[in-house]
């Protein structure tokens, strides 16, 4: 079933007398349970198109129904709702409140959406649980290592318990084998059955995700299925 349907996606942006196409008619499909990888130069559009499937930004045209909503029709409350229960967000810098623990950063989505405070409690640390970080949850950023921090920023993007995944360059402030377990983490959450879109300039991440969306110029240049590298096998981790 698609998850996002996009149809002749346009954005333009106004540079003074300049009109910058950042996107000139994307049309593509993504169903459930996909793990897709964007990938594409500066400039191309792969992080306007993110920036629109997560409704951080409207088109200037086009269709974008995420399950079946047309986000188009939304008003600026709906958006915000669907991004903080329906989307989970990753990034390259982890986004991490220094002054709070663990457990109290990934408590934020939930304190948005007025959980009370035991059951905010109970679901974020039931989410770094789900990351391997169970016994972290008091720790502060300061005190985890990169790896530690992105996983926090993982269970924080959970907890939510949303419909998709965006990660942004998660593993662009990692070294080569950090980075193996972070996407091993997002291999196994999408065996879980949660769709995962990653964008990446990096072709050794891309090569995890079962699917290697490129854009160049605006638009899409290939859409391509791909046998996906297992993440836990090059860590030697028993399947």
């Amino acid at each position: 079933m698609n998850l996002i349907a996009i149809t002749d996606l346009r954005k333009d942006y106004v540079l003074g007398d300049t009109v910058v196409h950042a996107l000139a008619g994307v049309t593509l499909s993504i169903d459930s349970g996909e793990f897709v990888a964007v990938m594409g130069p500066s400039g191309s559009g792969k992080s306007t198109f993110m920036n629109l499937v997560g409704c951080l930004d409207r088109p200037t045209s086009g269709e974008y129904r995420l399950a079946g909503d047309d986000i188009a029709q939304l008003n600026a409350d709906q958006l915000a709702a669907i991004r903080n229960g329906r989307i989970g967000f990753v990034f390259q810098q982890f986004n991490l409140l220094a002054r709070t623990s663990a457990l109290e950063n990934v408590e934020l989505p939930l304190v948005y959406s007025g959980v009370a405070p035991k059951e905010r409690k109970r679901r974020a640390a039931a989410s770094l649980v789900r990351v391997g970080l169970g016994s972290r949850a008091e720790h502060h950023p300061s005190q985890l290592s990169g790896g530690q921090q992105q996983r926090v920023a993982i269970a924080r993007a959970l907890v939510n318990e949303p419909s998709l995944i965006l990660a942004d360059e998660p593993t662009g402030a990692l070294d080569s084998g950090t980075s193996a377990e972070i996407m091993a983490l997002l291999q196994d959450l999408n065996r879980q059955g949660m769709t995962i879109i990653v964008v990446t300039h990096e072709h050794d991440i891309a090569a995890y995700a079962s699917r290697l969306i490129s854009f160049r110029d605006g638009r899409v240049r290939s859409d391509e299925k791909q046998a996906p590298r297992d993440a836990a096998a090059s860590l030697g981790v028993p399947a």
